[in-house]
Order: structure tokens, then sequence, then C-alpha cells
């Protein structure tokens, strides 16, 4: 049996020209490729005719420099090849592009900030499963060819070269700003359309969007509290005669940033409770009237979701939900990775890492919760939620996503709801609990690797 993955070794330039490639010669009998056929030798967007040498009792493959050069390979590598006769291309791969946000060429041994140790877990994971990875901006994209763009890759250090365009791209920008500029979209339409690449988590998902999407889905319109656009006072006042409390989210907001929460207060009085940097602001009107008039200065700059207030289960009064992530596994099919417990500080409503939340497992949050029913099996209902919601997200939203992030509550009666889904899942967020792994590829980074082989062919 051939391997797939092989050993891919630079040798000096004069040794080996450019257009020849030295390669096991049990694949050259494999493959019916004879000692003085020329092929094509593909990886990512890169072609180039070249000769084969065959060595006997040997599995690998070797290439001059300059060759290795081109096709932003720096350093011995391991990757996967393929022979597709009915072209005589040689493809090795898969190429896989990572577009982040930013980089910091002034701090080389840490590039990428705060995910710098994500990133070269994605090196490592690539390098296990004989993929190729590579880092760039959209700052990289202004300055790219056609078939060429400025990356970073790890060679002993991360160091800057140009590469080909991949076969793969994972939409890791974190700033709705930058994925909407004109030339992140007009990339993404030329590496789809012109170089059949694919490109998953490739927008941004809006909380309104979703719902009203997911509500055309039956399997999943049990999980959905009662959501509307906030558009005007009636909308306002009929939801809190429905509810005790209701939450107003912007609908392009993350990270819990600028939720309000309204809940009725004595007499006619109504509270609104906001999120700030250090924690909540209490605001109480004399009626409903006087804060949606508050309210609706903001309306005209941020588009609110409002969405019925839940009772949540509880730890010491502090509200507890649930970041399950999600991810398409080697087969294509969506798969749970994890499911952490969230607890609010005790200075916040929201539960969000970022306002000071801390983690736990889901059992242990919710045996210490204040639920009165629906404890048991609690988890496997979590489980399913977030698998039959990923789906709902396929099927409802015309994008592509291969990772997402599904924020997911219990109420006191045990019954599942669905939050929030976040098509950026944050490192941070779905870190394991227990630490056993450090030196290992977790299995968050391991799914992208083998979504990534699975969408190329590899």
């Amino acid at each position: 049996m051939l391997k797939s993955k092989v050993a891919v070794q630079l040798i000096s330039s004069g040794m080996l020209p450019e257009d020849t490639i030295m390669l096991g010669e049990v694949y050259l009998k494999q493959w019916h490729i004879s000692h003085s056929m020329s092929i094509t030798l593909r990886f990512g967007t890169f072609r180039k005719t070249v000769k084969i040498i065959p060595v006997p009792k040997y599995d690998g493959m070797r290439m001059n420099q300059s060759l290795g050069r081109q096709l932003g390979i720096l350093t011995n590598t391991a990757l996967r090849l393929q022979y597709e006769a009915s072209s005589t291309t040689l493809r090795l791969g898969p190429l896989i592009g990572v577009l982040i946000s930013r980089d910091y060429p002034s701090t080389p041994d840490k590039p990428f900030g705060t995910i710098t140790m994500f990133c070269k877990e994605l090196v490592d994971g690539s390098a296990s499963q004989g993929a190729h990875v590579y880092f760039f901006t959209p700052n990289h994209i202004a300055g790219s060819s056609d078939k060429q763009i400025e990356g970073w890759t790890f060679a002993n250090g991360w160091k800057k070269t140009k590469l080909p365009m991949p076969d793969v791209i994972n939409n890791r920008l974190t700033s709705r700003k930058l994925e909407s500029k004109a030339s992140v979209q007009s990339f993404f339409k030329e590496m789809k359309n012109t170089h059949h690449a694919s490109v998953f988590n490739e927008k941004f998902l809006d909380k309104m969007e979703v719902f009203d999407a997911l509500k055309k889905d039956q399997a999943v319109t049990r999980y959905l509290p009662e959501s509307h656009f906030l558009r005007n006072y009636t909308t306002l006042k009929s939801m809190c005669a429905r509810y005790s409390n209701v939450f107003l989210k912007p609908s392009k907001g993350s990270l819990g940033k600028g939720i309000i929460r309204v809940s009725k207060h004595e007499g006619d009085t109504y509270q609104a409770l906001f999120t700030t940097g250090t924690g909540t602001r209490r605001q109480v009107y004399p009626n409903l009237v006087k804060l949606f008039s508050n309210i609706s200065t903001k309306m005209k700059t941020i588009r609110y979701q409002i969405q019925q207030g839940l009772t949540l289960i509880e730890i010491q009064k502090r509200p507890v939900d649930f970041r399950a992530v999600v991810q398409k596994n080697a087969t294509g099919k969506w798969t749970l990775t994890s499911v952490v417990a969230r607890t609010a500080s005790s200075q916040h409503f929201v539960s969000n890492l970022a306002r000071g939340g801390t983690l736990s497992t889901v059992s242990e949050a919710v045996a210490r919760s204040n639920i009165f029913a629906g404890k048991e099996g609690a988890a496997k209902r979590l489980r399913t939620a977030a698998l039959t919601i990923a789906e709902g997200i396929d099927k409802q939203i015309p994008a592509h996503f291969g990772e997402l992030g599904i924020d997911l509550a219990l109420d006191t009666n045990g019954r599942v709801w669905l939050l929030e889904v976040n098509s950026k899942p944050s490192k941070s967020d779905n870190t394991p609990l227990n630490q056993e792994n450090d030196n290992k590829i977790r299995p968050s980074v391991r799914n992208v690797i083998q979504y990534s082989r699975f969408l190329s062919g590899f």
C-alpha cells in the first residue's frame, strides 16, 4: 500500500535542476509513470511541468530548494500526494490559508498576538497530517497577485514568504469591518470562482438573520425563545406585556457588549440593566415610554434584537449558560467538539469570559445549580440541540460554515434554549478544562485540518 503522506526533502540547487523532482520508484510503478514522462506538479494554485527521477528503495520526495521556495516551502516537511492520471498531474497538499485580522511583524516571535499559540498548534497539527498551513491578513490580500500571496509560515521560527493561493481558506477575521472590505469580498469571490478553492466560515452571523432563518426549520423551533427585530415602541410594549423581563441585543454584537435587560419594577416603573466595561449599570424609568425614549437614541445607529427573557439556571444567583463548539469532521459531517458551562461574575448578568465569567464542566454546573426538573440527561439534551441547530444553520443560511460556537441555556425546568450562534468562536472560550493535553493538538484544531483535507480531496 502506497503511503499518501511523504517526506519532502529540499536539496541544494547544484544537485538537482529546478524542473526535476526525485520520487520513490514504487510510486512511479503504481501510477504507470514512465521515466521520460513530463508531468504537472500542483500545489494550491502553483503549476509547473517537471520530470521525475525514480529512486529505488526510497518512499519520499526530493526537490530543488529554489522550487521549494516557489511553493512557499522553506524547510523539509511532510505532505500528502495524489496522482491524477487523466491530467498527468501530481498534486501535493492540502495547502491551507488562514485569514486573520492583523499581524505584528515587529514581534517576530509572536507575530499574531494572543492567537500565536493557536496558529503554532495549527502548524504542528498540519505537519502531523501532511498538510501545509500559512497565515495572511487583509493587507496581504491587497498586495497579492492572481496566483501568489505573501503570508507567514513556520520554518524554525515564523517567516514571511510568497506562497501560492491555497486549496482551502479558513476565514478567522474577528472584525466585521475588515470582512466587509471590498478587497476581501472580491478575493473570496475570485478564490471560489476562478481557483475553485473552498472558503469556510466565510461570514459573520447577524442575530436576527439566524433566528429568522431557524424559525423555518421545524427541528429547531423548540429551542428558540421569542425574538423580533425591535422596530418601535409597540414591539417593546407587547414583549414586556408577555414576559417579566426581555433582552435587547445588538444584532451585530459580540462578547456580551451592549446588551440591555429590561424588567418590570415597582408599580408602573421599569428597570434597565446595561452591560458596561466594568460591570452593570442600573437605571429605573417612571414608565416604559421613558425607557423606550432613552433607548431610541441608540436605535439610530444600532439594530436591536428583542428576545424573551428566560428563567435560566443559576449558581449562587449568577446566571449559567453553555458554549458548545461544533465542527465539521473528516467526512464533512457536523460533530460536537466540546460543551462548557459559563457562570456570570457577580458584577454581570451575561456570562462571557470577556465579562469575567468562569468555566466549568456541564455536569458540575448542573449539579451546583438551582435546576428543579430535568437534571438527568441535561448534558445529552445540550449536545443534541447543538448539532440540530448547526444542521439548521447549514440548511437555512446560504453560506459555508465549518465551525460554530453555539450558546445555549437551560431553564429551571431543564428545557434547552438557543441564545445565539457565533461563526467566529474565540479560541479562549472553548479551551478544554483538563490540562492533560498541554503538549498535544486539541480536537478543535485537529478538526479544522481534517475538514480542510475533506474539502480539498486529500
